[in-house]
């Protein structure tokens, strides 16, 4: 618990009980005792908060004749607009982002309430939520909107555990093949969404860009369930979006320059990194399928060599050699 969460639990506690001892308000917080005397000190000199200690009451209390004022200065107790940590707002903006993207319809009347309440989490009485939404941003790029009807009928057979009948259309070889799936889970990732599914054609696991799917039918047919953990194990094994059970490991070399940038960047939750002695930095993650890897060494290009393994190499020199190509 940060001080900001500190200072509304106080008052929250001073607030719900007449007379609180300090103990009690210290149990509650977790604190220590100097850590509580600290916060209570600040909360009376700095933000005028009304607090008060009752002797007949053996405890803490808020002056109720000076209402919300301060019984010392005078001035208006007020406590800051509240805050949250850097995962904590992405998270509320990035659901009140998702929302707003929902075509209108879809969920109809249920969303707006759910909007009302993030729009209070984000607001205060110094920060109102339109504030707040011009002047943090969160920005993705290479969006690509599925269509809201099939989106709802992957989603609705995802819930109730039936199958799909669709067309799913190949951008790497340009065709489109039907298919029957059993969906598994809904991912968004970098901005987009795919669905990992068992596909009854290839008889195995898949992942779908769900842009791609088109002619989404639901059958009532049962799904062909798959074990969290081996849908857990194909996406931690892999690299990105493309996971698989094959996994080798990449061995990226940085310069010392992209090395400020890259040593504090995570690639895979199970990628290793060290400084070389010459300051360049050495970053191994795991992939089944190269196709997003090669992507992200890429853009890191001409400041990353790839170490190994040979065939990973060789492809990165490949699309080098073609763009180059393209180029001259």
């Amino acid at each position: 618990m940060d001080r900001t969460e500190r200072f509304y639990r106080i008052d929250q506690l001073l607030n719900e009980q007449r007379c609180l001892p300090f103990e009690a308000i210290q149990e509650a917080l977790g604190v220590s005792r100097a850590t509580l005397r600290r916060d209570m000190q600040y909360l009376r000199d700095r933000l005028n908060a009304p607090i008060i200690y009752d002797r007949m009451g053996g405890g803490y209390r808020f002056a109720q004749e000076a209402g919300r004022a301060s019984p010392v200065s005078g001035h208006k107790y007020e406590l800051p607009g509240l805050w949250f940590n850097a995962s904590e707002i992405y998270a509320l903006l990035m659901m009140q982002q998702l929302l707003n993207t929902v075509q209108p319809g879809l969920l109809g009347p249920h969303i707006a309430p759910l909007q009302s309440r993030l729009s209070a989490l984000l607001g205060s009485q110094q920060n109102r939520p339109e504030d707040i939404e011009d002047r943090i941003r969160i920005v993705h790029t290479g969006q690509r909107a599925p269509e809201p009807a099939n989106f709802a009928l992957i989603a609705s057979a995802l819930l109730k555990r039936k199958r799909l009948k669709l067309q799913h259309w190949h951008r790497g070889r340009d065709e489109t093949t039907a298919r029957e799936i059993s969906p598994q889970r809904l991912v968004f990732y970098r901005g987009n969404w795919y669905l990992d599914a068992w596909c009854h054609l290839r008889k195995d696991l898949r992942s779908f860009a769900v842009e791609t799917l088109t002619d989404v039918e639901l059958l009532d047919k049962a799904t062909k369930e798959v074990a969290a953990k081996v849908l857990d194990s194909r996406v931690q094994n892999g690299y990105g979006i493309f996971g698989g059970e094959r996994t080798q490991w990449a061995q990226l070399r940085f310069t010392p320059a992209r090395a400020r940038w890259v040593a504090s960047e995570q690639w895979h939750p199970d990628q290793r990194g060290s400084v070389l002695p010459d300051g360049s930095f050495q970053l191994d993650v795991p992939y089944s399928i190269e196709t997003e890897l090669v992507m992200d060494i890429l853009r890191h290009m001409p400041e990353v060599e790839v170490l190994g393994p040979p065939a990973l190499r060789t492809k990165v020199r490949d699309k080098l050699a073609a763009a180059l190509k393209a180029h001259s």
